[in-house]
């Protein structure tokens, strides 16, 4: 994978855009994107997310905090090929308390390829459950629940 960081211009650090190009050690033998890989590019736009707002996540770790994920599903809508250029997108619906949950967009030139949703949680060391940094509440919270105020808004039309 081929990153090229493609941050949306603004401040809504909610939502975050970048562009991968597909590399032929990602495909599999049908010489499409091999669906594990997928994945992939939704952890690099969830850290490269943090990194546009201004958080280290080394530095978190560093700290004595990790992120697992707890949940991801995944619905394969089309396939990426070898040197296709892919916008991901990435945004944070939901933080609160020890959990973070994300939906993206894998798209190329406008078709939506794969779309998922997360949820991740915040753990210390030893694996027990720990609430996220108040830095990232100021960043994400207010966001995510515009973001899901919106999409309750969706649903109900």
């Amino acid at each position: 994978m081929h990153l090229l960081t493609d941050p949306l211009p603004s401040r809504d650090r909610s939502l975050f855009q970048m562009t991968v190009r597909v590399g032929y050690h990602e495909t599999d033998g049908q010489r499409r994107v091999h669906h594990a890989n997928y994945l992939n590019y939704f952890e690099q736009g969830r850290v490269e997310m943090l990194r546009a707002a201004g958080l280290d996540y080394r530095q978190f770790e560093n700290d004595g905090l990790m992120l697992v994920v707890t949940e991801m599903h995944v619905r394969y809508r089309g396939a990426a090929e070898f040197d296709d250029l892919l916008r991901v997108t990435v945004q944070v619906v939901q933080l609160r308390g020890v959990r973070i949950r994300h939906h993206y967009k894998i798209d190329r030139d406008g078709e939506v390829l794969v779309e998922a949703d997360s949820t991740i949680a915040c753990i210390d060391r030893s694996g027990k459950p720990r609430r996220f940094p108040p830095q990232w509440n100021d960043l994400f919270a207010q966001a995510a629940q515009a973001a899901q105020a919106e999409a309750n808004d969706a649903s109900e039309v």
